[in-house]
Formats: C-alpha cells, structure tokens, sequence
C-alpha cells in the first residue's frame, strides 16, 4: 500500500497576511482507508511558558473519501495577531485533517499588520 499524502496548495505560495484578508488556495489528498471526515482547519496557537492553548477558528469540510480534491477560501479574523514574545509565541496555521486516522498536514501562516509577525523584543 502507498503511504497516505495529503497537500495544501495556498495562492501565490502566500504566508503572509493582513489581518481579515482572504486565504485561499486547495487541498488534495490520498488514504489508505475511507475518512470519517476530511477538513481544513484554520487555527491559531501558543508555545512557550505555560499551557498551550489553541483555538480553531474556520473549519471547511470536504466529501469524506479515499481520495479527493478541493478548494477554500477563508476569511482571517481581526486578531490575535502573530506575536513572538520572550515568555510565548502565537502562531497561526491551516491544517488539513482526515480522521479517524489522524493522518495531518500542516502550513505555517503570519497573519499581522503589513503582513507582519509582531515581536516585542526583550527590553521593550
């Protein structure tokens, strides 16, 4: 059997966006086994000191099957915004999921003014 490939295709290859601007792009994937559900998850979290916190935001839902294709659009929200901090970090991502084998793919994004993660520097 081939191993299970999953792949999110982003516009223009962006990483960088403005707060409450469009990410758009498309999924593809190929299982071993039928999914429960695929989706892309659009969310934000926290590393560092403390608890990790992590909060989805949008989900998009595609036809559950072996293989597939298909496209989003997704609508950033107005915060948080991406921030590197010396005690914690928000990073935000898309994933897409197919359950119930937890089989994942993941994009890293910034999403900030001008595009920009914000980071506070030590002193500041």
């Amino acid at each position: 059997m081939s191993t299970p490939q999953l792949q999110i295709v982003v516009d223009e290859e962006r990483r960088e966006f403005e707060p409450r601007e469009e990410v758009s792009g498309g999924v593809s994937w190929v299982l071993q086994s039928p999914p429960d559900t695929v989706e892309l998850r659009l969310f934000w979290y926290t590393e560092g000191k403390g608890t990790r916190d992590v909060r989805v935001v949008e989900t998009v839902a595609f036809e559950a099957s072996p293989e597939g294709l298909g496209d989003f659009r997704i609508r950033l929200p107005a915060s948080p915004y991406s921030f590197s901090g010396r005690l914690f970090s928000i990073r935000w991502a898309l994933e897409l999921v197919a359950e119930p084998s937890g089989e994942s793919q993941r994009v890293d994004l910034v999403m900030g003014p001008g595009g920009r993660e914000v980071e506070v520097h030590e002193g500041s």
